[in-house]
């Protein structure tokens, strides 16, 4: 393979990293172990652009994992956050800000009644499992296979992103005993769920899912599935938490549940509501959130929970979206670079996925319906056209097993560019 190679500075801090950084990176899926090759490092970034250490340019359709919406650095962002920081970066007791995220969130998130802040997407997931066991007195769990939800030891099982990437889907250090109650069932496949709940329903304190997994690449749900689960929950007493961490605020204000018109108990949160920052919430009903610590018995805290400068940031964000309708330019371009990709597709075997600003090109003829699909991939051949990308100045993420994502600091100008690049990086 012809791999992409780091400048001179990159390559020093990578010798330097891995002396120091366990694997040299500090998330898996960095260490570019899907495609090969050493990781190069990134100094600045603006708009859909970032630059490497070495003064590289290059496209970027990784976003930081999602949250950058309106492309990196929005001068709307900074200036909260500048302005912010003069009154303090933590406070420990309540601020102002807290209020108005939680105000915001429950207003563009109509199933969510009352919510809690948490530091990042897998803190929001730990506290709604817990409260799920917790209030239906359960211990069961259902999760699909592919679907990732941050690095919780009950669903670090048959999982995606960095663990489907780097070939271990189940981690060491998840106690037997912890994973025996968590069920894990392909995507899609409405009956192997039917018959879970008719063996097992009384066990089940909650079905947990992407409603569009985006950490296996991405795939949809097929019509009538999502619509399955809600009753097969509802019909058994068991809780629906949607983890929204990568598609709330994305694909709709309302998040997928908004875009599919389904109902969850529970929902967690997290990227675009921190504009960058670490940050992650979930929320639902309210007779479900209150039994947390102080007014139920299921505990749940954060030393940085609320933390003013992710909020500050967060909030930006989501009122910039809105005052320029951001989701209408978002769902624009994501037509407009499908358009591109179809065209230059035809008669090849991959298959494109898109839904909003998120999409995925899997080497694989189709149809990519779960996990099993999308392990059909080619995975060598995608690793030899994301060097090919990245020499031609397109970041795309670093596996086949990722979604990439638009903001609205793309331009079709942009798109067009990248379009004809890799129109002849695929012929």
């Amino acid at each position: 393979m012809n791999l992409y190679l780091p400048g001179p500075i990159s390559s020093e801090l990578w010798k330097r990293a891995q002396k120091r950084l366990v694997g040299g990176i500090n998330s898996p899926v960095r260490a570019f172990r899907g495609v090969g090759g050493e990781p190069f490092f990134v100094n600045r970034a603006k708009g859909c652009k970032i630059w490497d250490v070495d003064g590289r340019e290059y496209v970027d359709f990784v976003g930081t994992w999602g949250p950058a919406i309106l492309g990196h650095a929005p001068q709307v962002v900074l200036d909260a956050v500048t302005e912010t920081a003069k009154h303090g970066t933590s406070f420990g007791i309540p601020n102002p800000l807290e209020v108005e995220m939680a105000e915001t969130i429950c207003r563009m998130v109509p199933s969510v009644e009352k919510v809690r802040m948490t530091n990042s997407g897998t803190e929001a997931v730990l506290g709604a499992i817990r409260l799920a066991r917790g209030f239906t007195g359960r211990d069961r769990i259902v999760k699909f296979e592919g679907c990732y939800h941050g690095h919780v030891d009950s669903l670090l099982v048959k999982a995606g992103s960095g663990a489907l990437t780097l070939g271990q889907p189940d981690s060491a250090g998840i106690p037997a005993a912890l994973a025996s109650l968590t069920s894990t069932l392909p995507f899609n496949d409405l009956p192997a769920l039917q018959a879970l709940f008719a063996e097992k329903g009384s066990e089940i304190s909650c079905v947990i899912l992407e409603p569009v997994p985006a950490n296996a690449g991405l795939y949809l749900p097929e019509a009538g599935y999502l619509e399955g689960i809600r009753k097969l929950c509802t019909d058994h007493g068991a809780l629906l938490i949607f983890d929204e961490v990568m598609t709330g605020f994305r694909l709709a204000p309302g998040g997928a549940q908004e875009v599919f018109g389904i109902t969850p108990d529970l929902t967690t949160l997290g990227k675009v509501i921190g504009g960058g920052l670490p940050v992650g919430a979930f929320g639902g009903r309210a007779d479900i959130m209150d039994h947390l610590a102080p007014l139920g018995p299921v505990y749940q805290a954060g030393t940085l929970s609320g933390n003013p400068l992710a909020l500050a940031a967060g909030l930006a964000q989501l009122k910039e979206m809105e005052r320029i309708n951001g989701w209408k330019l978002l769902d624009e371009l994501g037509a407009s670079i499908e358009s591109s990709f179809r065209e230059t597709l035809k008669g090849k075997p991959f298959t494109f996925h898109r839904i909003g600003s998120m999409f995925c090109l899997y080497f694989t003829e189709g149809p990519v319906l779960n996990l099993a699909d999308a392990r059909k991939s080619d995975t060598a051949a995608f690793a030899r056209f994301f060097h090919d990308a990245l020499r031609e100045g397109i970041y795309l993420a670093p596996s086949q097993f990722e979604a990439g994502f638009l903001s609205t600091a793309h331009t079709t100008g942009d798109l067009e560019t990248v379009a004809a690049k890799m129109a002849c990086l695929l012929n």
